[in-house]
């Protein structure tokens, strides 16, 4: 099929197109133009050109999906916009809860065919994601369009390079997120924690005073994000950004801009990923001088921070174990490259903990006795009159914790940050026997297979923390059959190398929002809707009300 693929191209057709031509012109000189009648070579051109564009739509439009296609017997919509691209664009549900409708309407199906053009597919069950996630990682690649956007955002890190390049980077990224490592900067994260809490209680004091109607109401996701970027600053970079304690900064609104899930962002996403780019530019839209201005924003803050963390190396001798000073002292990185390692671990170190915070308040916010059970075990692991400083051992007091696990887990399976992700095949390949081809697109929803009733049960999706504890202590897989069934951080070689970090910020944010708050949520619960271009965040906010605890 790889070499069809490569003969019906638009390049290979057009190519022929032209030796066509000339041939015609030069075999038959008089013949040609009689049968055309015509004696302009341009109109022979484009007549050779228009009948080879017209036999490669026959071929793919008719011939591929009914005879040549390895997928054509796979059942599913087969739309002209596919559910993943369509996802983008709703607005009154999860974008995640159409490919739950898919499995619904081919309930027994692991694999099902979204396009009409035979180059989309669904994964809808674990059997196939062995192949896809770990054994032939490398035979799939991000679809080119999406890293070129992507690449914006995030540099060209480990979420964007693939091969050799993504194998070596990562290799030099591991030691900075090792278990030992996570486990020391653990006071670091409790102290922002604290912080934000404290600060918290100020903001809600202040609103008592000033107005008796909107008393104790935050929007949670702004101070969410704050204070993981201030983890991931002192994390990723050893550097203070004290971004909890500035009323604005320039990488912060950055960030909100970018992230923010507004319709005609989503819209510009969306027509980045199936049009390219480079396409898209050349719209008169808007968006595209939004877009330009805040990316290259963000390089020009970024690149002098890197800059400064490597004079700080060579002239002071910085003796920080953070990921960048790792990346500088391997001695294998550009200052280019450095850069965008650094985008890669400021934008994915804040907004995954950061979306996740928020969406574990919004959950219990709407069930009091869940906080009343966290709160209690989290004030007897962590009394009032602990002194909490370097030398308590607060992993070895919050991971054994049955229900800060438990609800951490839930809300990471029911919100899975980036609910979505596109694998396109390299090479002719397969899955579990399933022969994929060059250049067809497997998508993966972590969104429909993290609350697949098949998998989870009938109650996938409930909230229900009591699904990972087992004898009252944590368990690691929510009752799931296979590790595939969880899939909020991925598996294999391109898994999230900071989800031992992430869960670690997790643990400490939320404990500490417990021991100093209980709270409801203060908005309609109707306008809570996930939206976003590449994590999920509520697209109207979370509004919470807090009650401070003495």
């Amino acid at each position: 099929m790889g070499i069809l693929a490569e003969v019906f191209s638009l390049p290979s057709l057009t190519l022929a197109a032209v030796v066509e031509s000339l041939l015609a012109i030069k075999i038959f000189p008089d013949f040609i133009p009689t049968l055309l009648n015509t004696e302009n070579h341009l109109a022979i051109f484009g007549a050779v050109f228009l009948a080879n564009y017209a036999f490669g739509i026959l071929f793919w439009g008719f011939l591929y999906p009914t005879i040549f296609s390895p997928l054509r017997g796979i059942p599913g919509p087969k739309s002209i916009i596919s559910t993943s691209h369509r996802g983008l664009l709703v607005t009154d549900r999860p974008p995640g809860d159409l490919f739950l409708d898919l499995i619904k309407e081919y309930p027994n199906e692991e694999i099902l065919n979204l396009s009409a053009f035979h180059n989309q597919v669904l994964v809808t069950k674990p059997r196939m994601l062995p192949d896809l996630l770990v054994h032939k990682a490398y035979d799939f690649i991000k679809p080119p369009k999406i890293s070129s956007f992507l690449r914006h955002v995030l540099g060209a890190g480990l979420i964007v390079l693939e091969g050799d390049q993504h194998k070596f980077l990562r290799k030099n990224t591991m030691p900075a997120f090792s278990f030992r490592h996570i486990k020391d900067l653990y006071p670091m994260m409790w102290t922002k924690a604290v912080l934000m809490t404290n600060i918290l209680r100020e903001e809600v004091s202040g609103s008592d005073t000033k107005d008796s109607k909107n008393s104790g109401i935050i929007e949670l996701s702004s101070w969410a994000s704050r204070v993981t970027l201030d983890i991931i600053g002192v994390a990723g970079m050893g550097r203070e950004f004290n971004m909890l304690e500035k009323s604005e900064d320039p990488l912060l609104d950055v960030y909100e801009q970018l992230l923010d899930p507004a319709p005609e962002k989503l819209v510009f996403a969306m027509s980045s990923f199936i049009l390219g780019i480079p396409f898209v530019r050349l719209l008169p839209w808007k968006m595209n001088d939004v877009f330009k201005y805040l990316t290259s924003r963000l390089n020009e803050i970024c690149m002098p921070m890197m800059q400064a963390k490597k004079e700080a190396i060579t002239k002071t001798k910085d003796n920080h174990f953070d990921v960048l000073s790792l990346l500088i002292k391997s001695d294998n990185f550009t200052d280019s490259e450095l850069k965008d390692q650094l985008l890669t671990f400021l934008a994915a170190g804040h907004e995954t903990t950061s979306s996740a915070l928020t969406w574990a308040c919004y959950l219990l916010a709407k069930n009091s006795d869940l906080q009343k059970k966290l709160r209690d075990e989290v004030s007897e692991a962590l009394p009032d009159d602990l002194v909490i400083d370097q030398s308590v051992d607060l992993a070895g007091l919050l991971e054994p914790l049955p229900y800060l696990n438990g609800i951490m887990n839930e809300t990471l399976r029911l919100y899975p940050t980036v609910p979505m992700t596109m694998r396109q095949a390299i090479c002719d390949s397969n899955l579990a026997g399933q022969p994929i081809p060059k250049g067809v697109t497997v998508v993966l929803s972590m969104w429909q297979m993290n609350r697949s009733p098949e998998l989870w049960g009938s109650e996938a999706g409930d909230f229900r923390p009591e699904r990972w504890i087992t004898d009252g202590k944590p368990n690691t897989n929510g009752g799931a059959s296979s590790n595939y069934e969880f899939l909020t951080f991925l598996h294999g070689p391109r898994s999230c190398i900071g989800q031992g970090f992430a869960k670690a910020e997790m643990r400490c944010l939320l404990a500490s929002m417990i021991r100093n708050f209980s709270w409801e949520l203060a908005m309609d619960e109707k306008k809570v809707l996930p939206r976003g271009v590449i994590t999920i965040k509520p697209a109207n906010g979370m509004y919470l009300k807090l009650k401070p605890l003495n």
